[in-house]
């Protein structure tokens, strides 16, 4: 009789043992709650009871990561054999370039863009152009030397890349920017003199675009962001430090119409790495930054681009951005005096 009353007391445990471990609740109702027999139901306990919904199952987790892995073995793939395409020089360091241009067709997105508004359609087709006769070696040290006391102030990004905008004021500090202007020491970093640089390298800037590109005079506008940048070998932080993937600036920055940019020292003595790649199917073509050196092309799908990465040294640069549509443009830097409070 004892032995019954024991094999009993152990099937009874087992069975709640087994319910417990389901998820359930006590024998007989296998959605957790109270006895069948029991028309009343309780509030289930929520700090202990588990979750009625289901979550994905693990086979189905299982195939979002492998088709996840596909897609970016894929991407990889095609981006190294971008990077291994032959390799063409647009322009080297060592040259003296007094007009280079290739010619590319025009995507159809940038060509339907551009038509909406007057004199902006490149009358002589889509391309690129490099020229060492537009800004003179000194106004390009001027420049530079106002990029490198800007980011003096604050000692830069904390990855690889900084960026310093005299037009928002915007400066690169740690992972995160601060407002130029409002810096005690802002008064004393620009002098007119300086901006009187800045502003006639961009005018001539927009005058060789108007006509290599046969642009109506008047229809370039200076565009945001136009900024100066740093680089150097120091690991990413962020992913805007990232300056080296393949990208289109009409995507990165849909107010470009026209992209140049103004080297401020020279591929080889002051840094290794920092060439600039157009990534064409049919070759990577690079330019080689030069003291006074510009780079000028549609800002179209037509020339996907990317920076290699700096491997020593410090690369300094400025992006002038023009754009037709009026309601993009930006003004010219102004001086500043006093901190803004």
């Amino acid at each position: 009789m004892a032995g019954a009353v024991k094999k009993r007391r152990r099937a009874n445990a087992d069975n709640k043992s087994a319910s417990i471990v389901n998820g359930g609740g006590p024998a007989g109702d296998v959605n957790g709650g109270a006895p069948a027999a029991d028309n009343k139901r309780t509030p289930p306990d929520v700090s202990c009871a588990p979750s009625r919904r289901r979550g994905l199952s693990e086979s189905t987790i299982q195939r979002l990561l492998l088709r996840g892995a596909v897609l970016a073995a894929a991407l990889a793939v095609y981006l190294l054999n971008r990077q291994r395409a032959p390799q063409t020089e647009l322009a080297t360091v060592q040259e003296e370039i007094r007009s280079r241009s290739q010619p590319v067709t025009c995507s159809q997105r940038y060509a339907e863009e551009t038509a909406l508004y007057a004199g902006c359609t490149p009358g002589r087709g889509c391309g690129r152009l490099v020229s060492d006769r537009v800004v003179t070696p000194a106004e390009a040290r001027t420049l530079r030397d106002i990029a490198a006391r800007a980011f003096t102030l604050t000692g830069g990004g904390s990855g690889g890349a900084s960026i310093l905008d005299l037009h928002s004021g915007a400066l690169s500090k740690g992972e995160s920017f601060v407002n130029l202007y409002t810096l005690p020491e802002a008064g004393a970093l620009l002098t007119e003199a300086d901006l009187a640089v800045y502003r006639s390298v961009k005018r001539r800037v927009a005058e060789l675009l108007v006509q290599h590109f046969g642009l109506t005079p008047g229809a370039l506008l200076l565009a945001k962001p136009t900024f100066f940048s740093r680089m150097t070998s120091v690991p990413a932080r962020t992913v805007h430090d990232e300056y080296w993937h393949v990208h289109v600036d009409k995507e990165t920055y849909p107010s470009f119409h026209y992209t140049s940019l103004v080297y401020l020292n020279d591929h080889g003595e002051h840094f290794r790495g920092g060439r600039f790649v157009f990534t064409d199917s049919d070759a990577n073509r690079t330019v080689e930054p030069k003291t006074g050196r510009v780079s000028a092309f549609t800002a179209g799908w037509e020339n996907p681009h990317r920076v290699e990465p700096v491997t020593e040294g410090v690369r300094y640069a400025l992006t002038v951005a023009f754009t037709c549509d009026p309601s993009q443009s930006i003004a010219d830097p102004a001086l500043q005096t006093r901190p803004i409070v």
